[in-house]
């Protein structure tokens, strides 16, 4: 045990459960946070280390969890701007552009948000992200523009990460597809995992491979008219938080985002105008975020306006006569 891990011990509450779900339950640690720390040795059921989250459990078993002190970042710190919406002593909430990379990876080492945070909040994040993410509790693409919450404490981050779990955090995006849905209201279920055939893509898979994923989409608005080989302006509510959900999900049902590289082909009657407008990206952008403050208590909600490229995209389509009306959803 090195000299500056942190003890938590108890005894399990109610038995027959998962071992992550009640030694989060009973340590107020994120499940994630308890898988992580079972992966690497730091967990004891009844004086014995295990290491093995889907085990069950029993009433009355005693635990020992060792949390080790946070590492330092390796990420540098960096001036570059931040849109800020909020922020207090445990967390920051800001309004990430396209093309901003939320942290450090292979290819992008540094001019990450990430980077960013660290030079804003002078260094005060969350550790539980580990040395590479420190404060992240979510993300979104790179390409991909709107809200976010960062944690600057690990209360905060253990209180945020399990609103995340348990579904309670309000997100809404707005995007673009092609054609126009039909019907123009519903629910996409389906399990998401890496693709099979490209492990840079997400993909569909059958139920038991991949991680539950659930999106309510409405159509806001029929755009380029009403031809169902247009657009559309769709808002997207997420149940789940997966890699790449929307995109891998209205995909699914026909619908991919215009401009999406990845997962659609945008119409070639549309070409055009995105290569006018100079339009490389997904049309998706974090639009709302709600939670309770994991601190304060408090009921947080926050929009974000589309961005100027967006914007654009959507008026450019807009069928004559109905731009006011569409603008006033953005």
């Amino acid at each position: 045990m090195g000299a500056a891990d942190t003890i938590i011990s108890g005894t399990v509450a109610i038995g027959g459960q998962r071992l992550d779900k009640a030694l989060a339950d009973a340590s107020g640690l994120s499940r994630e946070r308890v898988k992580a720390l079972l992966g690497e040795g730091r967990v004891s059921l009844s004086g014995k280390v295990v290491s093995q989250a889907s085990v069950k459990v029993a009433e009355g078993a005693s635990f020992e969890i060792r949390v080790p002190e946070a590492a330092p970042a390796e990420a540098i710190a960096q001036d570059i701007p931040l849109n800020v919406v909020y922020e207090d002593e445990a967390l920051i909430v800001v309004d990430k552009p396209a093309g901003l990379v939320v942290h450090p990876a292979a290819g992008n080492l540094d001019g990450t948000l990430v980077n960013a945070l660290l030079h804003h909040c002078r260094g005060q994040l969350s550790g539980i992200g580990g040395v590479a993410r420190p404060g992240i509790v979510h993300r979104i693409d790179k390409d991909t523009s709107g809200l976010l919450v960062v944690a600057k404490t690990d209360v905060a981050h253990e209180g945020l990460a399990k609103q995340f779990a348990d579904h309670s955090i309000v997100r809404a995006y707005k995007c673009v597809t092609a054609g126009l849905p039909v019907p123009p209201a519903g629910t996409v279920r389906g399990a998401i995992a890496r693709s099979s055939h490209d492990r840079k893509k997400m993909a569909l898979v059958e139920d038991g491979r991949g991680k539950h994923a659930v999106t309510h989409y409405r159509t806001l608005a029929a755009l380029d008219g009403a031809a169902l080989d247009g657009a559309a302006l769709v808002e997207c509510r997420l149940e789940t938080g997966r890699t790449h959900q929307v995109r891998v999900h209205l995909a699914s049902i026909g619908h991919a985002l215009l401009g999406d590289p990845v997962y659609g082909r945008t119409p070639s009657k549309l070409r055009p105008l995105l290569q006018r407008l100079g339009f490389h990206r997904q049309a998706l952008h974090a639009a709302e975020l709600g939670f309770i403050h994991p601190v304060t208590g408090a009921a947080h909600h926050f929009a974000s306006p589309t961005p100027v490229d967006m914007r654009e995209l959507i008026v450019e389509l807009c069928a004559e006569g109905h731009d006011a009306k569409v603008l006033a959803m953005l």
